[in-house]
């Protein structure tokens, strides 16, 4: 089989500066068009980031749809260029993502990224990131608000709220993926509607709050980082 590939879209070894006009120029490339149309692999992506270390682990898990079998686990382990900057976390975090993604065999359909996908002050969160690198349909589910403003969805599984940004415009959503747990907030990263990031959300989510491919890649990600 096939490894997968990615594309060299820019240099890692960048100021801030640098980094900001990269996010800026990339977000102009970002596609919201597209579905969740029953795919036949999803993928998940996690990094792990011990406290005081200086290296970060990545673990990606490629699953069946919709019966989530486990189909492929593949890890990586990067010394960190970046510090943690606020905004720049995919500068900090993709280059060890994109480690795993190359050993990948089993192409996935799409990718749920545990992170932001346009929700992001340049619109450029890692799901987004990455989806424009590995030229596939990418998802940012997050498990906390990093900008935008929303009324709180009601209590049931299944519940959406829009979360707009300071000019109004819905940027994502925020989702109930578990009665009475808190929400995710969930934003396209590339490759898909806005609606759709939502429906892949809940379509892989089970009885947990995360949604399998990314729950499963969290915990492949702290075995790694044991």
């Amino acid at each position: 089989m096939v490894r997968m590939r990615y594309l060299q879209l820019h240099p890692w070894n960048v100021s801030v500066h640098e980094a900001a006009e990269i996010q800026r120029t990339l977000r102009r490339q970002v596609s919201l068009v597209g579905e969740f149309d029953e795919p036949r692999l999803v993928a998940g992506v996690d990094i792990s980031i011990p406290r005081g270390s200086d290296s970060g682990r990545a673990a990606v898990v490629i699953l069946s749809y919709p019966e989530f079998a486990l189909v492929e686990v593949r890890r990586a382990v990067r010394t960190l260029d970046m510090p943690y900057i606020p905004g720049f976390l995919s500068f900090r975090e993709t280059p060890i993502a994109l480690d795993a993604f190359e050993q990948v065999r089993n192409e996935p359909d799409v990718v749920l990224v545990d992170g932001q996908g346009i929700a992001h002050p340049r619109g450029l969160g890692i799901a987004a990131h990455l989806g424009l690198l590995l030229a596939k349909p990418t998802v940012g589910c997050a498990k906390s608000r990093l900008i935008g403003s929303y009324i709180e969805p009601v209590l049931e599984k299944g519940s959406v709220s829009p979360l707009l940004d300071r000019d109004g415009n819905r940027i994502g959503d925020v989702v109930r993926t578990k009665t009475g747990v808190k929400p995710l907030f969930v934003s396209p990263g590339h490759l898909i509607s806005l609606d759709g990031a939502v429906e892949a959300v809940l379509k892989c989510t089970t009885t947990y709050r995360l949604p399998e491919p990314t729950r499963m890649a969290h915990i492949m990600a702290k075995e790694s980082a044991s």
